[in-house]
């Protein structure tokens, strides 16, 4: 039996990314971030 019903929520920062080219402002998961599955633009 569980006493609460806890939900873990995904660590989201909000960082400048590129997309096709250009910088753009979006919501990351810190987990995407470490794996290196986004371009971040400097």
């Amino acid at each position: 039996m569980v006493a609460t019903k806890r939900r873990f929520n995904p660590n989201l920062q909000r960082i400048r990314i590129l997309v096709n080219g250009t910088a753009k402002r979006a919501y990351v998961c810190t987990r995407c971030l470490k794996a290196g599955k986004i371009q971040k633009a400097v």
